[in-house]
């Protein structure tokens, strides 16, 4: 009796995944639970798995392939009984010699798709590559092929005695690497490019700047840290502030918190809040779920997790759906100033940015203070102009006080 192997459901919204890489080959037997392929899809990598012991036989989509929800990927048949025992089980007068054959490991290292074809690419074994989380990433293995990997290799070949120097040439003169490299976009890299220019297309997006002083928030940061640390094991940076302040913005104007469904407009009474991050093959948007319930120390874990699952790529499709306002931070990169682009369906974005010294004038003397700058962009069919800069000023009021954010909750 066969099976069918169906591309799973991939969460919310997403119908269509790139098969990265064949575990197993047809012909080989799997038992139940035995990872078959690896799918990759806009938001993150994942697994097909068998659901009972079989054989794998044909092999409908090869690695590369574009595949749909519900498409069929390849088929499992019944195994005849203890066929798996004879494959998997040596004959008597091996035993002693398989104990001491070599293992090879590359096989058994956990690392993303991604990794495994820059590592093929670059002629590098998964196992001499040390991971910087729970599974091996892309950037692991150009940290290990980059340039100083390469300069701490020995050079192939003597260098040559010296040549008598040759007149120039100044039409042939080498003006050095000009090689050029095709790469396919993966599937999250090429949603993101559909995804920002529908957003621009589809929606009248604006953005509104203002800036806010951080002294408030440094020193309460500063004065608390180390005993909030000790009671509840994270420290509290600034993302928790705006995450508070953009949840009381949000209350004060219901239009941010909402989206348009044909020609209604769908105000939400929850604030899930999406913060985005960086990972690879491009930024993600894990969502913080009711965040108005949570405290401090709730929404820095939160983040915290979040990033570094982000980096090992093991978010889940359930992490990445829905998200009714979003919060990105370009500060973390240098980011002076910028505007971020919205994340359908949701009609508002805020920007964070660098905080950097800056001179103000406070009550009429000119002071240095630490300053970012903000940016919300925001679907001006539904969010009046007048909407967004008080929605910022709100934000700024909550930082420059952060007193109020507990008075207002």
């Amino acid at each position: 009796m066969a099976t069918n192997i169906v591309v799973p459901e991939l969460g919310e919204s997403v119908v269509e995944a790139r098969v990265a890489k064949w575990l197993k080959k047809a012909g080989e037997h799997v038992s139940a639970g035995e990872p078959l392929v690896e799918l990759e899809t806009e938001k993150i990598d994942l697994e097909v798995s068998a659901d009972r012991p079989g054989v794998l036989t044909n092999i409908k989509h090869q690695e590369g392939a574009d595949v749909k929800v519900g498409e069929v990927l390849a088929m499992l048949e019944e195994a005849a009984e203890g066929a798996r025992a004879e494959v998997t089980s040596p004959a008597p007068g091996k035993a002693q010699e398989s104990k001491s054959a070599p293992v090879a490991k590359s096989a058994d290292k956990k690392a993303t798709p991604t990794a495994k074809n820059v590592a093929k690419a670059h002629d590098v074994k998964l196992d001499s590559i040390e991971s910087s989380g729970s599974r091996v990433t892309k950037q692991d293995v150009l940290n290990a092929t980059g340039p100083a990997a390469q300069a701490a290799k020995p050079p192939a070949e003597a260098p040559r005695a010296p040549q008598p120097a040759q007149p120039p040439q100044p039409s042939r003169l080498s003006t050095g690497d000009r090689s050029e490299r095709r790469e396919r976009m993966s599937k999250r890299r090429a949603t993101i490019a559909r995804r920002l220019v529908e957003a621009q297309h589809s929606a009248a997006m604006l953005t509104t700047f203002n800036e806010v002083d951080m002294s408030a928030v440094m020193q309460l940061r500063e004065r608390r840290k180390e005993a909030f640390a000790k009671k509840f094991g994270v420290g509290v940076g600034i993302a928790s502030f705006f995450v508070k302040a953009a949840i009381g913005a949000l209350k004060a104007f219901p239009p941010i918190n909402a989206e348009i469904q044909g020609d209604e407009i769908v105000f939400k009474n929850y604030y899930d809040i999406g913060m985005a991050v960086g990972a690879e093959g491009g930024l993600v948007v894990p969502v913080i779920r009711d965040a108005d319930r949570l405290g401090f120390a709730e929404i820095e874990l939160a983040i915290r997790d979040f990033a570094k699952r982000a980096q090992d790529g093991t978010l889940t499709l359930e992490d990445l759906k829905g998200g009714t306002f979003t919060i990105t931070n370009g500060g973390v990169f240098g980011s002076l100033m910028s505007t971020p682009i919205l994340n359908p369906p949701q009609v508002g974005i805020l920007g964070l940015h660098k905080i950097a010294d800056r001179p103000v004038a406070v009550n009429g003397q000119m002071v240095i203070r630490p300053m970012m700058y903000l940016a919300l962009s925001y679907d001006h069919r539904i969010v009046d102009g007048r909407e967004a800069v008080q929605f910022l000023v709100k934000i700024k009021e909550y930082i420059e006080d952060p007193a109020w954010m507990l008075l207002e909750s």
